[in-house]
């Protein structure tokens, strides 16, 4: 009898079972009564009566889906208005607007480079743009976290197209990129920079521009930013912006937007609904961050070792994958959820509980997540230096 040809997959499984990594879908129901610090909905959007009404208003205008990628039929009026008013609000010539972040990464990494090109990338990258960058048949190095002066002897020698790319908000500590000096080193050598803003939008910069903004980054020629609309701005889809040239070679080159349908007008139209929201409460931005400067201050005064954030999301560390999933089980069963990352998701190896602050906690909220996870930290927990 032939050989089952997926049997390889029960050895994996069970490599994964033993190191504590076994990942689970866990459906949440519509009503549910958990305090949440796992989502990133970050300025607390996702169910505003407006951005689910400008959902509802574009299905019902536009249809359920797209009907086809954006080149033949999945454009609509209201792609146009979120590109342009995305733009304008992040301070970029231009914007496309993609079916996810994850594809944005694809379509400006692979776009923007290809052979004979040289990347330089953060080794602590989101996926999307580590994917991009092997994706790309580029040469790609991969420099030390955050790691400016790493980047100019990366690109010291190179005669040729450079690009640098690099989170703004790393996803896993919440920590920012050193963006001028990013740039700074990128321009001594000619070389391009592109920027993951995916944490930043909405909670950096003038009223939540972005982590371009607030480096006085956006708008520059040799500067690209991409972003997701799937955090902030509480829908769905992702966002490539540049100078228009840029994004007009992306309308022709890149392959995630070419033979991707559209984003779907609900999300497109609830997207635009939280930008606009955005720009009427600028202080949701704010809001967000003093969430987790609470958050921060409040767990390492417990004496748990927690990462300052630098927008929102706030890191403490766990002493294995085991006791991350065990905490993290802890906490949902005392009514808080919050986010669990281990390996291969953290690439220090370091697993932790990773809290996302939203603009719509309260303090009595805040004081709720604070109690239960200090209760229920596991033995081992590593305390604060």
């Amino acid at each position: 009898m032939p050989q089952d040809p997926f049997d390889w997959i029960n050895t994996h499984q069970e490599q994964r079972r033993r190191a504590g990594l076994v990942r689970t879908l866990r459906p949440r129901p519509s009503d549910s009564p958990l305090l949440d610090l796992a989502s990133n909905d970050y300025l607390g959007l996702a169910r505003h009566p407006e951005v689910v009404g400008a959902a509802a208003e574009a299905a019902r205008r536009w249809g359920a889906g797209a009907t086809g990628s954006r080149l033949v039929t999945g454009s609509t009026e209201l792609h146009s208005e979120l590109e342009a008013e995305l733009a304008a609000f992040c301070g970029f010539e231009a914007a496309l607007i993609l079916s996810s972040g994850y594809a944005a990464n694809l379509a400006a990494v692979t776009a923007l480079t290809g052979q004979g090109t040289l990347i330089v990338s953060d080794a602590a990258n989101h996926a999307s743009l580590i994917d991009g960058c092997r994706l790309s048949r580029a040469e790609t190095t991969v420099v030390p976290h955050a790691d400016p002066e790493a980047v100019r002897k990366a690109l010291d020698g190179h005669d040729g197209r450079a690009l640098a790319v690099s989170d703004s908000v790393f996803s896993v500590d919440g920590d920012a990129a050193p963006l001028l000096e990013l740039a700074a080193a990128c321009r001594a050598h000619g070389a391009a920079l592109l920027v993951d803003d995916a944490h930043g939008l909405g909670v950096l910069g003038a009223g939540g521009r972005g982590a371009l903004q607030a480096a006085g980054l956006a708008g520059h020629r040799d500067v690209v930013a991409t972003a997701t609309l799937s955090k902030a701005l509480g829908s769905q889809g992702g966002a490539v912006l540049g100078p228009a040239r840029v994004i007009e070679h992306l309308v022709n080159t890149a392959r995630t937007f070419i033979f991707d349908t559209g984003l779907a007008p609900a999300a497109t139209g609830a997207a635009l609904a939280g930008l606009r929201l955005l720009r009427r409460d600028p202080q949701r931005a704010a809001r967000a961050r003093t969430a987790a400067a609470s958050l921060h201050r409040q767990l390492t005064g417990a004496g748990l070792a927690a990462v300052r954030p630098d927008a929102a999301v706030v890191s403490v560390h766990a002493p294995s994958p085991e006791a991350a999933m065990r905490w993290a089980a802890d906490c949902r069963d005392a009514g808080l959820v919050v986010g669990c990352f281990r390996p291969p998701s953290v690439p220090d190896g370091i697993s932790r509980l990773r809290l996302t602050a939203r603009a719509d906690l309260t303090d009595e909220q805040l004081s709720q997540a604070i109690e239960v996870i200090v209760r229920t930290a596991p033995a081992g927990v590593p305390a604060i230096q």
